[in-house]
């Protein structure tokens, strides 16, 4: 098992897109790139301890590779938009990428290159590629929260228009049971 990890607005958001996809085993929602340890949501909603909200993927590289993650978080949000996802706005939703060796780190700016050379966005593609520093698991109500209120207004319209757009442009790397 190898491990990923991806920024792209609000961690539910970003959960819910990975956790169905086949060959991943985990998806953790958490913090990484602040300046206090062990932050609260609260502290990291605050903007001032400039943490990411981030997602730790542990997946099997035979099934699933980190190009395929690679392309499913740049298809499913928008790097474009400097800490900001929609209306969610602050350095903690920031688009990064955290890199776990020296080959992830190689891939993800091979990608954003090729993303950037190829105009694929209207605007310069502002996603941060880092290695990660220290991850921060974030508080037991935030893991697997879709799933468990996906009736919830934010789910409802936030996050199922992400989960949704899986289905229909990855539905072939899903889980029989998510497709």
């Amino acid at each position: 098992m190898e491990q990923a990890t991806f920024g792209g607005g609000c961690f539910w958001c970003t959960e819910a897109v990975f956790q169905n996809l086949k060959g991943v085993e985990k998806v953790v929602s958490g913090y990484t790139g602040g300046r206090i340890a062990n932050p609260t949501y609260k502290e990291v909603c605050s903007g001032l301890t400039g943490h990411n909200e981030v997602i730790q993927v542990t997946y099997d590289p035979a099934v699933i590779g980190y190009e395929e993650l690679l392309e499913i978080f740049w298809k499913t949000h928008d790097p474009t938009t400097l800490n900001r996802q929609g209306n969610d706005a602050g350095t903690q939703y920031r688009s990064g990428i955290y890199t776990h060796s020296d080959e992830q780190q190689r891939l993800a700016e091979a990608y954003k290159q090729k993303l950037t050379e190829a105009n694929a966005f209207d605007g310069p593609i502002t996603t941060e590629i880092l290695p990660l520093p220290e991850f921060y698991p974030a508080e037991a109500y935030h893991q697997n929260y879709y799933n468990q209120n996906s009736t919830q207004p934010y789910c409802q319209f936030v996050v199922k228009s992400k989960v949704d757009k899986v289905k229909s442009v990855f539905g072939d790397k899903l889980k029989s049971e998510a497709a």
